[in-house]
């Protein structure tokens, strides 16, 4: 368990650290960086905190703490990943839209043009 929890640890260290670096170098943006530093922080906590990973494993059921703390990093890195999905749909849709506007721009405009060519 403490080989575990210390490889859990170097992990969530890893991850802050390549996220506070990502940010200073501008390679990600703040509102993105959040939900990994949140996700790198909770799995420090978690990593560092045995009782708490005994509660979690008594909450979920689950006889083997590890075990519980593996499920508890899924479900963070999943939350994570749903958050992103939407931002990207949401992202997509802007997109659609962006491109309707510019093409009902350009029917308005080509006409005016075209007429002051002639």
């Amino acid at each position: 368990m403490d080989r575990l929890a210390n490889g859990l640890t170097m992990f969530s260290l890893g991850l802050i650290f390549l996220v506070l670096s990502s940010l200073r170098r501008h390679h990600i943006r703040v509102e993105y960086s959040v939900s990994w530093l949140g996700a790198g922080l909770v799995l420090l906590l978690l990593s560092r905190s045995p009782s708490l990973m005994q509660w979690l494993a008594s909450a979920m059921g689950i006889h083997d703490p590890p075990l519980a703390l593996l499920v508890a990093v899924l479900a963070v890195f999943l939350f994570v990943f749903y958050r992103f999905s939407v931002m990207v749909s949401n992202l997509k849709d802007a997109n659609i839209a962006l491109t309707q506007r510019i093409a009902i721009l350009e029917y308005h405009v080509r006409p005016q043009h075209e007429n002051s060519q002639a």
